[in-house]
């Protein structure tokens, strides 16, 4: 399908319906980057605004390659991920994947959270019992078989 513009018309690269293992391993390591990092919001937040304008940005990694050749050795993930950008499906992917992903490490420090509430209870728990123990404020449930009356006598 060609695009017109006040430039000139070109043809945009056609549309794909699945990915290959090796853009699917780019993607889930990109989601998962940000995620981890904790860089979810700022990162939907730019991709959403991006969005449309995902193909001019593929072509300015392309003109930036020989500049992340000069740094890394291995480029075939920029590249992979450069050919992903260029089709605007796979922006809404990687969204998802990150929507996805930050949503089963919400479900991790959440049970995380319940786990160190209740610890935390029981250490509270196990200091209030020892002070009064120590202080002799016993409530009746925890009072041994000597009572103070037995001890005063």
């Amino acid at each position: 399908m060609a695009h017109k513009s006040p430039f000139g018309s070109y043809e945009l690269p056609p549309e794909e319906e699945t990915l290959s293992k090796n853009e699917q391993e780019v993607l889930f390591k990109l989601a998962d980057f940000i995620v981890r990092k904790g860089f979810t919001v700022p990162a939907i937040l730019t991709l959403e605004t991006v969005k449309p304008l995902n193909y001019l940005g593929s072509q300015a990694m392309v003109f930036l390659e020989p500049f992340v050749q000069a740094v890394f050795k291995d480029i075939s993930r920029y590249n992979t991920f450069r050919r992903m950008m260029e089709k605007r499906d796979n922006v809404e992917r990687l969204l998802q994947k990150i929507e996805e992903l930050d949503a089963v490490q919400f479900q991790k420090e959440k049970e995380l959270k319940k786990k160190y509430r209740a610890e935390k209870k029981a250490r509270w728990a196990k200091r209030k019992r020892f002070f009064r123990k120590l202080f002799g404020r016993e409530k009746p449930e925890d009072t041994s078989t000597i009572s103070r009356d037995d001890v005063n006598k």
